[in-house]
C-alpha cells in the first residue's frame, strides 16, 4: 500500500468509503454484517487505514457498522472520518453525540460539513445554529482531530469556499 503523510500521520492513499456496503437482499439501508466485515478485514489486510462514513450512509446504520468492524482493530490503528448533513438534521450537537456513540469512539480523526453546495450554504454558515462554532469547540476539545467540508459543488460556488475559511475551517 503507498501512504501519505499528512501532518505526522501515515494515511493510506486508498481509503474506503461506506456508503455502499453490502445489503441485505431487499433492503438497501441494512448492512449485510458477514461480507460487509469481510470488506473490512480484506481493507485491513490490504493497508488501508483510512475509513469514510456518514450520518446518512445506510440510513445511519453504515457509522453502527463501521464502530462494530473497528471496534476489532486498536483506534490508533486507522483513521476514521464523518460528515455532518444539514438536510437530514439541523440539531448538530445531537448528531455528533450520536455519531460518536456509534462509531464506538471518543474522537474522529477527520469530521466534514457534508455537500457544502450552494443550496445549503447559507444553512452551514447561519450563525443562530453555529454549526462552525461547535465544531470548533469540539476540535479544541479533542473530539475531532481535523475539520473540513465535503462539496458537490459547481466551480462558480467554489467562491463562497473562501467564507468556510474565514471562519476556521
Amino acid at each position: 500500500m503507498y501512504y501519505k503523510d499528512f501532518k505526522g500521520n501515515k494515511i493510506s492513499a486508498l481509503g474506503l468509503g461506506s456508503l455502499r456496503l453490502p445489503t441485505i437482499p431487499g433492503d438497501t439501508a441494512k448492512i449485510d454484517r458477514a461480507p460487509a466485515m469481510e470488506v473490512i478485514d480484506q481493507a485491513f489486510a490490504s493497508g488501508i487505514n483510512y475509513f469514510d462514513t456518514a450520518f446518512t450512509y445506510h440510513k445511519t446504520d453504515s457509522e453502527q457498522f463501521l464502530g462494530e468492524a473497528l471496534s476489532r482493530y486498536p483506534r490508533d490503528s486507522y483513521f476514521l472520518a464523518s460528515k455532518f448533513y444539514v438536510e437530514a438534521r439541523t440539531d448538530l450537537e445531537h448528531v455528533f453525540e450520536e455519531q460518536l456513540a456509534r462509531c464506538r469512539t471518543d474522537y474522529f480523526n477527520f469530521y466534514l460539513l457534508h455537500s457544502v453546495q450552494e443550496q445549503f450554504f447559507d444553512a452551514y454558515m447561519d450563525p443562530a445554529r453555529d454549526y462552525i462554532g461547535y465544531l470548533l469547540k469540539q476540535k479544541a476539545a479533542g473530539r475531532i482531530r481535523y475539520l473540513g467540508f465535503s462539496s458537490h459543488a459547481a466551480p462558480a460556488g467554489l467562491k463562497q469556499y473562501r467564507k468556510l475559511r474565514e471562519q476556521g475551517l
